[in-house]
Order: structure tokens, then C-alpha cells, then sequence
């Protein structure tokens, strides 16, 4: 008999209408999981064992007057316990980011993606592990340990939403939510065999995530299925007054989309596939994974298009510039005073992780020439102990571009490449309806192999990076895997990307079941946990 823990979001949902199972005894199994496997994968920062256990028996009595009323049905996420990634803020729990400097930090109210979560009566597992203020591609960045890919332990499990991405693979969560600045849901989604999207910009609400790149991130799902992807969507997706890049988009129903996906719906559809995407650095196994799943989607009456994207080749450069600036900006709130880590040697005899107040401004005004600190100091001490390395890196990249004398040389020709980049989409989506192609040139690279090359590592999101430029939405679907004979890794995931036009989730969606069916991955493969 299958585990609970290896079942979708839909299948337990069938459990709990029909009362074949509880959340309680899915929360337990989940929890004893996480007991038994996470202690060497890390996907966790922070796990609420009484929280969850004390959620599931609540929902397990809201289910149970459900369904003695009139109307029997509840929402898909009731009772289904979920991870998310430490940079959602959930009122009353700890919000780090992955960051030294943000360690002790108590989030005061609710992101809305937590509160909609909330609201379908979800079951919080607890937060999972990230690259330090999403900045990163593996997971390493962490200040607080290195999560492992569920497929081989010795490889990293993709960045920076790696914790999400690695508690879905090995069931230790029905499901997660990430942040996507860069390639952050889809990228880990891929390395690690699971379903990865990140919507247009604007559709679900940045409001209570901490901020990278303002202009960039965008909060998604990474999920067991396509099915599951659709729903954590339906549950979260919708104008927000509390966020101004929140966009009035029409919102659909797309778990009754993917329900309806038929594969006679592909015959006609016109797939894009960008000769820049198959280019030098792409794996050979990855490269003959798209060309298998291009002559199967041809097969089903789908013309294949081949089209350009020319100033992709810019969107590295013109992402590390827009994005590093943007950083620079928001993370300049993180000085020691207001909230945060304060270094202990600027605050005589005071907490060092509470804001500065009155005994804190009488020292600085009044104490001994031996205590006096000055407010650089304080900013200095408290960054250079509470920042990792690659958030230091970017802050500085971008303080920068963004300085006197550099912005029209660096920020302004980035912003110029971005709607250069922004019209090759808009062009390519006026001759096709879809535009697929890998989601990573590699499968998961080893732990620590390009810790010390920031260039290659920033090159592991070559292919997802020019869409977060753009706003569109994409998904990352498991497309496949490596041989075993395969020198840099066997047996670990491939990912399929999947690019739409603006706010077309539905056709993206419907196409990626078809796909998903006719791969039928997590009938084929499944990581060994038996570490």
C-alpha cells in the first residue's frame, strides 16, 4: 500500500472527503518523516511539531462538521500539511531568511500568501531552509546549514528555494511555496524532480516577503504534480490592495483546467523552441530530453517552431545589474538599530538583537569616551557579522551600479537590455503559443563544486533568468532523467521548461499535464531515501 507521504495533494484530498484518513494521521506520518530523513537533508530551518500535530486535530474537527451540514466540501488545502520557504512572514513565527542577521526575528503579522494559506485551512509543517535572503542557487548560501538533493546527498538540490523544492521531493511536505527572483522555484524544481511555477508578475501578492529585487521576485508553488500546482495557485493567486505591483489580472480556476487537459488539445499548438536555449553549456543528456519531448509533442499534432531570443544571451549581465541594485536598496533596512543583529561590541550592556532605545541612545550620548560608538560603526559591525559572503558580494555590486558616475554605464544600459528582452518574448509570442526548452544546462552539480566560482554558479540560471526580466510566467515540469553512465551524475532529474505569454497560466498549465502524462515520471522514478 502507497504511504501517505507519497501521495499528491488531490489523492489526500479524496482521503479526507471521504473519511478513509485524517489530518492527524497524515500530519504524524509527515512529522515522523522529517524525524527520521531530515536530520541529513537540512530542507528544514524550522519544524512547529506541536503547531502542526495541534492544527491537523483542529481541521480533523472542522472536516468533521463539514460534513454533517447541508454542503459537504471544503477546500483542497484543508488538513493537507505544506512547508514553506523562510521568507514568507507568518505572524507569531520566526521569519529569517536564512540570515544571521535576521536569526532571532519574529514576524509581527502575515504575508498574504500565508494568510490565504490560513484561510483554506492548510496544516503548517514548519519553515523551510533557503540561500540567505533568496540570493543564490543551490543552497549553500544558507547561514545555517546545507540542504541535500533527495536524489544523491553528495549534490546540492538547487537555489535558492532548495528547501521547498528538497521536502517535496522526499515527502517530507504534500507541498511547498518558494520565491522566484531568478530561476529560484524552477531551477531547484528541476534538480530535484518536482513541479516548479512561477506566475506572471503581479498575480500573487508580494506583500509580506521579505525582499530581494523588487521588480523580480514573485512567490509560486513547487508541488508533487501539475495538478498540485494548479491548486496551491488557485489557493493564493489574486489582487492584493496591500501590494503595489499586485495587477487586477482575470483569475481562472486552473485546477478545473488541468483536470480537462486532453492530449487532443496539443494538436494545432504552435511550440517554440529557442536556438539560444540549445546552444554550448547544455548537457547532452538534457539536450536529447528536449528533442525526445519535441518529437513527442509533434507526434500529437503540434507544430514545432524554431525561434530566436537574441538578447537573452545579455540577461546575466543585465539580471546581476538590476538585481544586485535592487538588493542594495532593500537590504540597507538591515542596520543593527531599527531590528536585526546588532554586533555586541557596539551596545554595552544591551540586547543585541533588540531595537536601539533610550539606555541605548544614553550610551552613545553620554557614556565614556571608551563606550562611545557612532552610528557607522554600528552599521559596519552588525552587516559584517549578520551578512554571508554573497549577500555581501551583491549589496556591494549593486551599490555600485547604482553609484554616482556608473548608473547610466551599468543600471540604465541593464534596464535598456530588459525591454530589448521584453520585446523578443512579445515578437516569439506572436508566431507561437508556447515556448518550451531545459530548465537547467546540467542536473544537480556536487556540494561545494562551484562554491568558489560565482560566474558558473550564476550560469546555472541562464535559462530561467531572462523570464523573471520579462514578468512572464514559467514552469519547470520532470521531463526525464540521466543514464547511468553518465560521468556527472546518474539517475538525477532533468527538467522541462515550459515559458507562456503574459497571464497564461491556463494554456501552460493544460499543456504541461499533457506532457506530465505522457512522461508519467513519478510512476518511473523516485529518489532513494535510504540514507
Amino acid at each position: 500500500m502507497t504511504s501517505l507521504n507519497n501521495l499528491t495533494i488531490h489523492e489526500l484530498h479524496e482521503l479526507l472527503k471521504n473519511q478513509e484518513t485524517t489530518s492527524a494521521e497524515i500530519t504524524n506520518n509527515y512529522l515522523e518523516k522529517i524525524k527520521q530523513k531530515d536530520v541529513l537533508l537540512n530542507s528544514y530551518l524550522y519544524v512547529d511539531y506541536t503547531g502542526a500535530a495541534a492544527q491537523a486535530e483542529q481541521t480533523d474537527e472542522y472536516i468533521k462538521k463539514i460534513k454533517n451540514s447541508t454542503n459537504s466540501d471544503f477546500p483542497y488545502l484543508t488538513g493537507i500539511p505544506l512547508s514553506i520557504k523562510d521568507i514568507f512572514l507568518m505572524k507569531g513565527k520566526k521569519t529569517t531568511c536564512a540570515s544571521k542577521i535576521l536569526e532571532n526575528f519574529i514576524s509581527p503579522y502575515d504575508s498574504t500568501v500565508t494568510k490565504k494559506l490560513k484561510e483554506n485551512n492548510f496544516v503548517f509543517l514548519g519553515k523551510s531552509n533557503m540561500d540567505e535572503f533568496a540570493m543564490g542557487s543551490s543552497t549553500e548560501n544558507s547561514a545555517f546549514k546545507t540542504t541535500k538533493n533527495p536524489w544523491d546527498i553528495k549534490r546540492v538540490p538547487g537555489g535558492s528555494s532548495g528547501g521547498s523544492a528538497a521536502s517535496v521531493s522526499a515527502d517530507l511536505c504534500a507541498g511547498s511555496f518558494g520565491t522566484d527572483t531568478g530561476g529560484s522555484i524552477r531551477q531547484p524544481a528541476s534538480l530535484c524532480g518536482v513541479v516548479g511555477l512561477k506566475p506572471t508578475y503581479g498575480m500573487v501578492s508580494r506583500y509580506g516577503i521579505v525582499a530581494f529585487s523588487s521588480s523580480l521576485d514573485q512567490a509560486g508553488p513547487i508541488a508533487k504534480d501539475v495538478l498540485d500546482s494548479a491548486i496551491l495557485l488557485d489557493a493564493v493567486a489574486g489582487f492584493d490592495g496591500f501590494d503595489q505591483t499586485s495587477r487586477k489580472f482575470k483569475i481562472k480556476k486552473y485546477s478545473d483546467i488541468v483536470k480537462k487537459a486532453d492530449k487532443s488539445k496539443i494538436k494545432g499548438l504552435k511550440v517554440g523552441i529557442p536556438k539560444e536555449f540549445l546552444s554550448e553549456g547544455l548537457d547532452n543528456e538534457i539536450l536529447s530530453n528536449i528533442q525526445e519531448i519535441k518529437n513527442n509533442l509533434r507526434e500529437l499534432g503540434a507544430e514545432i517552431v524554431e525561434i530566436s531570443l537574441p538578447d537573452t544571451a545579455y540577461s546575466i549581465a543585465a539580471y546581476y545589474v538590476i538585481a544586485t541594485s535592487e538588493a542594495s536598496s532593500n537590504l540597507e533596512r538591515y542596520d543593527g538599530i531599527r531590528y536585526g543583529l546588532r554586533s555586541a561590541k557596539n551596545s554595552p550592556g544591551n540586547d543585541i538583537n533588540s531595537p536601539i532605545g533610550l539606555s541605548n541612545l544614553d550610551n552613545l550620548n553620554n557614556g565614556s569616551p571608551a563606550n562611545r560608538t557612532n552610528l557607522e560603526e554600528i552599521y559596519i559591525n552588525s552587516r559584517t557579522a549578520g551578512f554571508g559572503n554573497e549577500v555581501k558580494r551583491r549589496i556591494m555590486l549593486g551599490t555600485f551600479a547604482l553609484s554616482a558616475g556608473y548608473y547610466d554605464a551599468y543600471y540604465k544600459k541593464a534596464a535598456l537590455i530588459r525591454k530589448l528582452i521584453i520585446k523578443n518574448y512579445k515578437d516569439a509570442f506572436g508566431k507561437v503559443d508556447l515556448i518550451i526548452g531545459p530548465t537547467s544546462p546540467t542536473a544537480a552539480f556536487l556540494i561545494g563544486e562551484k562554491a568558489n566560482d560565482p560566474l558558473s554558479m550564476y550560469l546555472s540560471d541562464i535559462y530561467t533568468i531572462s523570464v523573471n526580466l520579462a514578468y512572464l510566467p514559467a514552469m519547470s515540469i520532470p521531463s526525464g532523467i540521466t543514464g547511468k553512465n553518465n560521468p556527472n551524475g546518474a539517475g538525477l532529474p532533468i527538467g522541462l521548461q515550459i515559458i507562456a505569454p503574459w497571464c497564461s497560466e491556463d494554456k501552460m498549465l493544460e499543456t504541461a499535464k499533457i506532457i506530465e502524462d505522457m512522461v508519467d515520471f513519478r510512476k518511473k522514478y523516485q529518489p532513494d531515501l535510504n540514507f
